[in-house]
């Protein structure tokens, strides 16, 4: 059965990993024969609230923009709220992307705009919760998810979560993959030595804790590119005071896809030092690149990347765990054989395992 689905999520020219899964989201769907709407916004935040760059940097989108696109929302807008909530009544399917409890009162007012009518909503949720975390964050969410019929997460840790916020239907589905470059295996075993953290820098990903690693190991260097959230001058200072000023690369700006498979190249492995956090696509990213991956028992981190088979794992927010973990790569012969264990790239089963679940209960 094919439905009308309205998605209501970013899209370009705003930039990230949501962007992307939204976009790529709207193409399985329509792909599969439905009759998509993508619904984005104009204005997504106050800047107050998002002290980095909204908008990709340059006028070419990360990943092929969706036709059907429209941008009626913003967050200044009440009247738009309104009228995107009526134009939702004629809709089988309603899919709200959720990333930010600031997209709350926005959603509210379209839920209540629509009104009861026949039709589901699915609440999409990257994260339950943010990372870090507002006294308001909680009761705007709970409003929310407490009027969808379901929601979509990635974690069972995240169902767990959403289940004491809402009595709605809880959906888990691994995320699949929406990369934003094109895949290339890893052409050369030769190690250049070469850590790659890249991404939005946040406290909550452990950049400094990465850092404090890699000063207890030695002869190796690591690149560190994304926006930095705050400014770098907090990193600059802990380079210094570490003495890594040879051994560390660090840029503040978003990373364009286009520039990705060069970056990726140069490294031997990806490293996410992550303190907290829910699921990254930057594994799958790495890996269809050729790239075994390092990072931090949490979320669904633990599952994705394999240890021993292709990557390796570590305790979050201890350096000496991570250190340790870097050591061992370094270890002769382990590096090749992580390489070797990085799964075939399969896309197209992941996102109708996706699909599936996001559409079970109509």
């Amino acid at each position: 059965m094919t439905y009308r689905i309205a998605l209501i999520g970013p899209a370009h020219p705003y930039k990230g990993g949501i962007v992307h899964h939204t976009t790529e989201l709207a193409h399985r769907l329509e792909h599969e024969g439905h009759d998509v709407s993508l619904l984005s916004w104009s204005a997504q935040y106050p800047s107050f609230l998002y002290p980095g760059e909204q908008r990709a940097p340059n006028d070419k989108p990360d990943v092929a923009p969706f036709a059907n696109t429209s941008y009626p929302l913003s967050w200044k807008n009440p009247a738009g709220w309104l009228k995107v909530g009526r134009q939702l009544r004629s809709c089988d399917v309603v899919i709200i992307v959720f990333a930010s409890s600031v997209q709350a009162p926005a959603y509210l007012a379209m839920l209540r705009a629509r009104g009861k009518c026949p039709g589901r909503v699915v609440a999409l949720c990257h994260n339950v919760l943010p990372h870090e975390r507002r006294f308001f964050d909680k009761p705007l969410i709970r409003a929310v998810l407490s009027r969808v019929d379901q929601v979509l997460v990635h974690t069972p840790e995240q169902a767990q979560l959403a289940k004491t916020l809402t009595k709605a239907h809880i959906t888990t589905a691994q995320i699949p993959p929406h990369l934003p470059a094109k895949p290339q295996g890893r052409h050369s075993t030769q190690l250049t030595r070469q850590l790659l953290f890249f991404g939005l820098v946040r406290p909550y990903k452990g950049v400094d804790v990465l850092l404090r690693a890699l000063a207890a190991v030695p002869d190796v260097h690591a690149t560190i590119g994304g926006e930095i959230w705050g400014g770098r001058e907090q990193y600059d200072k802990l380079v210094s005071e570490l003495g890594l000023q040879d051994r560390v690369t660090l840029t503040n700006g978003y990373v364009p896809s286009q520039d990705l498979p060069n970056l990726l190249a140069k490294a031997d492995v990806l490293v996410l030092p992550y303190r907290s956090g829910t699921a990254t696509q930057n594994i799958t990213l790495a890996h269809a690149h050729g790239l075994p991956v390092i990072a931090t028992k949490i979320g669904s981190m633990a599952s994705q990347v394999r240890e021993g088979i292709d990557g390796l794992l570590c305790a979050p927010d201890d350096v000496n765990s991570l250190a340790k973990a870097i050591k061992r790569f370094y270890e002769p012969g382990v590096a090749a054989r992580l390489q070797k264990g990085i799964p075939p790239f399969s896309e197209d089963e992941q996102w109708g395992t996706y699909i599936a679940s996001l559409l079970a209960e109509m």
